[in-house]
């Protein structure tokens, strides 16, 4: 009986400190020290939030530049619904989908098949990668900028400043946020024309 009430004792004091005291001191903490992130890393625009620099989303028109593709929910980009395709390397609709995004790509952007970069004819694990690589980030800089009216070192420009490194100089890749380039973008246009 005495091994009984010390494990009943141990639940109710690991309840109540991994349970309770635990993540609302975690909570106040992130809230304190990492309030946006804590917040959901969210992006506002005039006061109104418009997305969060870690969700993907899409952007169908030529003035901004274009998200990796998503596989998340039926009509993709959908954060309630994270996933790949699940579909194999050697599966035809996955062949035949990217294949598509290929030479859809490769139209729209004016350059060979050849050189359309892998991020954007396939989509992350999550579908909901909000970044893309610079490379496909630079494909897209003439159409944009023809789209916007704009210069395209302009565009460029805006590109590198939007580009961040590697983590710690060592850790992933190279990208760039869709959503906050496509802000940034919106920014400039309505820079230059309130100038004009």
């Amino acid at each position: 009986m005495r091994e009984f009430w010390i494990s009943v004792r141990m639940t109710i004091v690991l309840t109540v400190l991994l349970g309770i005291i635990y993540p609302v001191v975690m909570t106040v903490i992130g809230h304190v020290f990492f309030a946006h992130q804590a917040d959901g890393s969210l992006v506002e625009r005039n006061s109104t939030v418009v997305g969060s620099e870690l969700i993907g989303q899409s952007f169908a028109s030529n003035k901004y530049f274009h998200s990796r593709p998503s596989a998340a929910g039926n009509n993709g980009y959908d954060p309630t619904s994270s996933s790949g395709t699940n579909l194999g390397p050697t599966n035809k609709a996955l062949i035949d989908a990217v294949s598509k995004r290929v030479k859809d790509t490769s139209e729209a952007e004016g350059v060979p098949a050849s050189q359309v970069p892998i991020d954007l004819v396939t989509s992350s694990g999550s579908g909901l990668d909000p970044d893309i690589s610079p490379a496909a980030a630079d494909i897209q800089v003439q159409r944009v900028a023809k789209a916007r009216g704009l210069n395209a070192d302009t565009v460029r420009q805006l590109v590198q400043e939007n580009t961040h490194g590697r983590w710690l100089g060592l850790f992933g890749e190279p990208g760039v946020n869709v959503l906050k380039l496509n802000l940034a973008l919106d920014a400039a246009h309505e820079n230059i024309s309130s100038s004009k």
